[in-house]
Parts: structure tokens; sequence; C-alpha cells
């Protein structure tokens, strides 16, 4: 989810759902202690939410998770299942899978620097490493070293001839594997991820599993979460929000980044997806795309925007 789940969409998330946890992107360690940016800048209604680091260096892991602690995040999470070209490079992500010692060794040294949760997400295999066995003694190991959950997106990684967008879908799911590991871990936290599209999908494997992670179907269309704290987390709402009420709740959040010298396109191009079953939703994302990046831009274009879109359609399921 690089470049999509920023500060700005996690916001968006929020007004959404006040329950679920929000994961960033993946960050690397060497961007961390090494680059130049604030790469780990996050707003504080966000909590909960996670810091997803990238790396391999124990020692480098450890300073990174101590930062994301200082700055106040409740968790840090090292993928272990990221197959692009950037992480294969790099020797980390889905590349980690072939050292289970390795990773071992970054969660130990990562839960003895923070005092918060360390987490770690993963595939069920990479390459040939494909048996029910080999993903058994992995998670065993991870589980032996501390580790204080786990997230599995229930395809295998290649590395090997597939490219990282393929490697999104073409690899077959297979679901029944992470909940066999449930079953053999009933002690460990363990999330299922993996082309999850509905919160109906995301009740059924919580029959099996302890938490459902979904990342692109929201981004995709983020109003599906706005029946995420009452059907997953039993919180009542007095009233369920329509879809222009949940942008417009972000507009003081918007106009504030205006005011420092933002640009609306920084976190309007997140909204694009919110009106995708509605009625004239081609014509907003038209209007959106032709005016939010323009100098002086503000909640204005949103406004216009969304008079495209029918108000009794803006509640529509």
């Amino acid at each position: 989810m690089l470049d999509l789940t920023d500060r700005h969409f996690r916001y968006l998330c929020r007004i959404l759902s006040k329950n679920m946890l929000l994961y960033t992107e993946m960050v690397t360690t060497g961007a961390i202690i090494y680059g130049k940016g604030d790469y780990l800048a996050f707003n504080e209604e966000e909590h909960p939410v996670s810091l997803q680091l990238g790396g391999a260096n124990p020692e480098h892991l450890a300073i990174c998770a101590g930062i994301g602690e200082d700055r106040g995040y409740d968790e840090i999470n090292l993928n272990v299942g990221c197959p692009s070209d950037r992480v294969q490079n790099g020797s980390f992500g889905a590349v980690l899978m072939r050292s289970p010692d390795l990773v071992c060794d970054c969660i130990k040294a990562m839960k003895d620097r923070v005092s918060i949760p360390v987490t770690v997400k993963t595939r069920l295999g990479v390459d040939e490493l494909d048996d029910y066995d080999y993903i058994h003694s992995f998670v065993a190991k991870l589980r032996d070293a501390g580790v204080d959950g786990m997230t599995i997106h229930a395809r295998m990684a290649f590395l090997k001839g597939m490219s990282p967008r393929e490697n999104r879908d073409k690899p077959p799911l297979n679901y029944e594997r992470v909940y066999q590991l449930k079953r053999d871990f009933p002690d460990l936290h363990l999330s299922i991820n993996g082309n999850i599209t509905a919160i109906d999908d995301a009740l059924k494997h919580l029959e099996y599993v302890d938490g459902v992670m979904i990342g692109r179907a929201i981004y995709q269309n983020p109003y599906m979460l706005v029946d995420v704290d009452e059907r997953i987390f039993n919180h009542k709402h007095s009233r369920r929000m329509s879809r222009k009420e949940c942008v417009r709740a972000c507009y003081p959040y918007i106009e504030n980044y205006l005011s420092q010298g933002g640009a609306l396109k920084h976190i309007s191009r997140h909204f694009l997806g919110m009106f995708n079953t509605c009625p004239n939703s081609r014509q907003f994302r038209q209007y959106m795309a032709q005016n939010h990046y323009k100098e002086g831009a503000d909640i204005s274009v949103l406004e216009k925007a969304m008079s495209f879109i029918p108000d009794e359609e803006s509640s529509a399921e």
C-alpha cells in the first residue's frame, strides 16, 4: 500500500471507523535513520495506529522501533511479505521468509527495545518453500521469539518469474491453511489478509481467526468502513453517516493542512473512491481530476464535485 495509506488517508479511515487498527505504509529503516524527511508523522486522531517497518538488520530495526514508540505509535509491525523489486534488492520483505532465524533476531531486538506490541505481516511461503510444514515451522519460531501477533496474506510469494503486481492476485488463495495455523497456535493472535473485499467476508473469516486485514478494497471503496464499528466491534451508532458527511467531517483537517501550505490534491486524491457505487460517480471523479491539483484549490472543489452526486444516494449501500 505504498503511496496510498499515508496519514491523510488514515485520517479519512478514522472518520469512518473509530476502532479498527490502522497501519502506515511500509517505512524502511534506512529512510528513518538516514533520510532527511519526516517519515513517521501521523495525526493524533489516528490511534490506534501501527508503524510498519521494512528492514533486515536487527540493530537498525530496534533503533527504528524505539523511535516509533517515542513518537507515539501503538504497535510495531515488521513486513516479511512484500515481494516488490525494491525490497528484494534490499533483502527484506518476503525475502526474509527464507531466513526465519534472522526474523527471530529482529523480533527479539525490537522487543528488547520497546514495550508496545511487535507483530509480523507475512505470506504462506516463498517460491519453492510452499508446504504447510514450512509455514508451521516459521510461525512456531516467531512465536517462540516472542512475536505478539501475525497477519498472514493467504498466498505464496513468488520472487522469481512473477511481478509484484501479479503477486497480489495470481498465487492461489489458501484461507484454510491460515485457519489451520490458528488451530495449531491457538494462543497466538492471528489475522488473515488477501482478497477480502466486504464486511460480510470479514465476519466469515472471524469465525476462524482473530483479525482481518483489508487493504486495497478499502482504498477503492473507503465507505465500506462505515459499518465496521457496529458490525465488527459491536459499537452502535446513533446514526449512520452518509458519504458526503464523511468527506465534510474532514474539512477542518483539510483547511488546517491548506493553511500550512499543503496542497488539496495530497488529501483529496484519497476521496476518489468514496462515491464509486453512486450515480454520477464518474462526473465526481472527472471534476476532481480536472480541478483538485490546481494552485489555490480548496474545499469548494470538493463541494462542487459532490454536487454531481444526488443527496439521497450519498448514504446508499
